[in-house]
């Protein structure tokens, strides 16, 4: 979904930053029909549009930010957790996705995209960029931003760090080289399944079974295989048990 180029409040834009986040979102911009500058990399001259995105890292926005005032009257960063009164913006974006690097064009489409305003029109801004580029916006004040940056790191960074550890107990284990290709298939299942039912009735296992003995033969391998993940695993059984124990649970 894109917006007519005759209504937008902003036309034309300078990207700087030439990371991943830089590169999808210069694309992006590009293909929706803005006129874009850059990515630009530290130290490159930042060119006069209507609008500057910020997609550097959050200890570098408030330096590039000062710089980027001379460029533009709109200053917007794509970082998640930094607040935009804490660095002097006037818009935040951030798209609701990893990115790795080999993203295309079309890497905002269907991404939910945390947008925040100083004004009316910043705010304006932050949303027609992201529905622009195929993007779904939803507001995230500044009092919110570390509670919201908190839930997408679990749901992302933590969730890799979970299959690391899952990765090592099977290696431990003496289970074959190329293990990950086995649980690539069960770990999407499991997140469609989330996605489609929520967490109660998505979770499987013994502990919904109340299968205690095989609980506590998992834990007997994880302790002799990989004894520094043993808390971690305790930490997982027994939110786990309140998951299940809680109201609307499955049968």
């Amino acid at each position: 979904m894109s917006t007519s180029n005759q209504s937008r409040i902003v036309a034309s834009i300078s990207v700087v930053g030439a990371g991943r986040v830089g590169r999808a979102a210069a694309a992006s911009l590009r293909a929706a029909g803005y006129e874009v500058h850059g990515p630009t990399g530290r130290g490159e001259r930042v060119e006069p549009a209507d609008a500057v995105l910020l997609c550097v890292p959050d200890r570098e926005i408030g330096e590039a930010g000062t710089v980027a005032r001379d460029a533009a009257p709109l200053v917007g960063h794509t970082s998640g957790a930094t607040p935009l009164a804490e660095v002097g913006v006037d818009f935040g974006l951030h798209p609701l996705r990893a990115f790795v690097g080999t993203e295309g064009a079309d890497s905002f489409a269907g991404i939910g995209c945390a947008v925040a305003g100083t004004s009316p029109e910043a705010l304006r801004a932050a949303e027609e960029l992201a529905l622009a580029v195929g993007g779904r916006p939803f507001e995230v004040r500044d009092e919110q931003r570390a509670g919201y940056h908190a839930a997408a790191s679990i749901a992302s960074n933590y969730l890799v760090t979970l299959q690391a550890a899952a990765e090592t107990v099977a290696a431990a284990s003496g289970l074959p080289d190329g293990f990950r290709a086995h649980l690539v298939p069960l770990v999407r299942g499991t997140v469609e399944n989330w996605a489609a039912l929520g967490p109660r009735e998505a979770l499987t296992g013994p502990i919904v079974r109340g299968d205690e003995p095989t609980v506590q033969r998992q834990r007997a391998a994880v302790e002799a295989s990989a004894p520094g993940l043993l808390p971690l695993f305790d930490e997982l059984t027994e939110r786990t048990r309140a998951l299940v124990g809680s109201e609307g649970a499955p049968a």
